[in-house]
């Protein structure tokens, strides 16, 4: 396993950040205990600049565990902003409930249990930013639904896009072909423009076009 960026760097950019807040921190603590995994504070804060940046109001995450890159998007979003995430587990679907009660951002909240990509195809769209956290081997479905499901000017965003440095071995399991088949399609794919971003295990972000 590769580190992606150099722990000095991470380091370094973690104690420039400001502190996450209270329930975030509580989050990142569960995830660490349970050995669960999230984006972590500095992907987060990405998330959030990103949902301000574009303006968005409209958001659908695939795959979202308990709640934590969910509520990064929230506290970007306006008043009336939604956001509905995705999981398999009613069990995290009630954790999030709760986290983003504490966190005063409930009323943004709608939690779908379910397969995530069954859920986006009878979401009505369009969404202003859909973000991949989920199945790895499903990544390049996710990207042609996504596409379908996103408004013009929209932002498609995934983690894991670099998948602890597998990407650049020849040989590849299922989850490590099917990342790399998602980037070729980032860059080869005329209607967005795309980049990856190597922070924690890579995000990609790709603004669709037409």
């Amino acid at each position: 396993m590769i580190a992606i960026l150099h722990p000095q760097i991470e380091t370094y950019l973690e104690q420039l950040t400001p502190q996450s807040t209270a329930v975030l921190r509580e989050m990142e603590a569960r995830a660490d205990t349970e050995d669960f995994p999230i984006v972590g504070p500095l992907v987060g804060r990405l998330l959030a600049v990103l949902a301000n940046a574009s303006r968005a109001r409209k958001i659908f995450e695939l795959g979202s565990g308990f709640g934590y890159s969910g509520l990064w998007f929230a506290s970007a979003l306006p008043a009336s902003g939604s956001i509905t995430l995705t999981d398999t587990s009613s069990e995290r679907a009630q954790q999030a409930h709760s986290y983003f009660a504490r966190a005063r951002q409930e009323r943004k909240l709608k939690f779908l249990v379910g397969d995530g990509l069954k859920l986006l195809e009878e979401a009505q769209g369009p969404w202003d930013i859909i973000f991949v956290d989920m199945d790895k081997k499903r990544y390049p479905e996710a990207f042609e639904l996504s596409l379908r499901k996103l408004r013009v000017g929209g932002l498609l965003i995934a983690d894991n896009v670099l998948w602890f440095g597998k990407v650049i071995e020849e040989t590849a399991d299922a989850e490590t072909f099917s990342i790399k088949r998602f980037g070729r399609l980032l860059y080869s794919t005329p209607t967005v423009a795309s980049s990856i971003i190597p922070l924690r295990d890579g995000v990609s972000i790709s603004v669709k076009l037409a």
